[in-house]
């Protein structure tokens, strides 16, 4: 072969290695966390699928959520907007947050900004014992709170969201992102039971309440464990309380292995500090709904940190495994921490039955970041032939269901990244 053959096509190579590698969707360098290596594992494409089919489909999800006939997401006036669970005819802070941390990933600023001061002056207390805390649901038409109190993790997910659109955009374009998430923090280290109102993070455990009042505060969601977004407080937020956050990170991850079973993976929707099932009068301590959440989360530390990475390896194989047992095609979505069937099923959306959920399917899918098996992309091609689309029965649910689908299409695909701050590499 001559060789300037030899160079064009060492060039065209290196090239189609440079161009995969560009927006975080290189595989990561060998053994270092995507914070160190700047680089994000795109499993669609390590899968066999083509990037601009990825890029369509994720695409497509965001426009099915954000704009489309079935969207969650709805524009008031000129500045606001809002994420409402249609089948429970209300605005949550988990999906308000979650909309946010959508929008500051897919770099949608307006979508950004309208949803914070949406929340901010619907929902976020501006005096009283839960200042600068959040109602945790209320009607989006007639602007009536359903309660008061706040859901631990909408606040997570404001202030991790609020501390990457500082990074990502600056806090001179009209809001100041830092200082919106630092008033959060700040104000949550004030409350010290006052009004019966106290930290999101239960100061003596190290890890976060169900709800940052009454008897709630002694209890917690696994699924609101997120070590990784302790590691981002950390860094970012400079309130200095910065070793407490990194040790609230590694008490979440310790956490997690108490709370998830040791051969099937699956984890109660709600536990005691210790991990041991909590029961609550609505339910009896099952992996439901909340608990969908976990592999995610797991996957995110583990993409991002990679600081327990031997257990969460374990975990995901344990996980996805006793999906496939119960076949790949029907697993159902709610199960107690052994694996057989609940006799109490929880309902949703005026339905109470067993289903094969798209939420569920969608974070079991990103536990393959963690399953080192070769059979784990069996759930990478499932969630990518998954349609966001009602049940036989009727049953839809574009809320819930579509925004694990999104973040899933998001983590997936390398696009759920660290927001380092501006002129640094990311």
């Amino acid at each position: 072969m001559k060789p300037i053959y030899i160079i064009l096509l060492l060039s065209a190579a290196l090239f189609a290695n440079y161009a995969n590698g560009q927006n975080g969707n290189q595989r990561r360098k060998s053994g270092q966390p995507a914070f160190d290596s700047n680089t994000y594992p795109n499993l669609f494409l390590e899968a066999g699928y083509k990037q601009r089919d990825i890029d369509k489909k994720l695409n497509k999800a965001y426009q099915d959520l954000f704009e489309g006939p079935n969207r969650i997401y709805f524009e008031v006036g000129d500045t606001m907007a809002y994420v409402s669970d249609l089948k429970n005819n209300d605005a949550r802070t988990e999906g308000l947050s979650y909309g946010m941390m959508v929008a500051v990933q897919l770099n949608k600023k307006d979508v950004f900004d309208r949803i914070w001061r949406w929340s901010k002056k619907y929902l976020q207390h501006q005096d009283g014992p839960r200042k600068a805390y959040f109602a945790w649901s209320i009607n989006p038409k007639t602007l009536k709170k359903n309660a008061e109190g706040s859901a631990s993790d909408g606040e997570l997910y404001y202030i991790t969201s609020l501390l990457f659109a500082a990074n990502k955009w600056g806090n001179d374009t009209g809001i100041h992102y830092y200082n919106e998430a630092r008033e959060i923090l700040d104000e949550m280290w004030k409350k010290d039971g006052t009004g019966n109102i106290y930290n999101l993070i239960n100061t003596e455990h190290k890890q976060i309440s169900f709800v940052p009042e009454g008897r709630s505060y002694n209890w917690t969601d696994p699924s609101y464990h997120l070590p990784a977004f302790y590691e981002i407080w950390a860094l970012y937020a400079k309130d200095g309380h910065e070793q407490f956050y990194r040790d609230c990170a590694d008490t979440a991850r310790a956490f997690l292995h108490r709370a998830c079973h040791p051969v099937t993976g699956l984890n109660p929707d709600f536990t005691e500090f210790s991990g041991a099932p909590h029961s609550t009068p609505w339910a009896p301590a099952a992996f439901r709904y909340d608990s969908w959440r976990v592999p995610m989360n797991i996957s995110m530390d583990y993409i991002w940190f990679g600081k327990d990475k031997a257990w969460q390896e374990d975990y995901g194989k344990r996980f996805q495994t006793f999906l496939r047992s119960r076949g790949m095609d029907r697993f159902e979505d709610q199960f107690n921490m052994d694996g057989t069937l609940p006799e109490f099923i929880l309902q949703a959306g005026g339905f109470k039955k067993l289903r094969h959920s798209l939420g569920l399917i969608s974070t079991a899918a990103t536990a393959s970041f963690l399953n080192k098996e070769k059979n784990s992309t069996d759930f990478v091609h499932k969630i990518w032939n998954a349609k966001l689309e009602p049940y036989e029965d009727g049953y839809f649910d574009p809320y819930y269901d579509g925004l694990l689908y999104m973040f899933s299409l998001m983590h997936l695909s390398g696009k759920y990244q660290i927001i380092k701050p501006s002129g640094t590499m990311n």
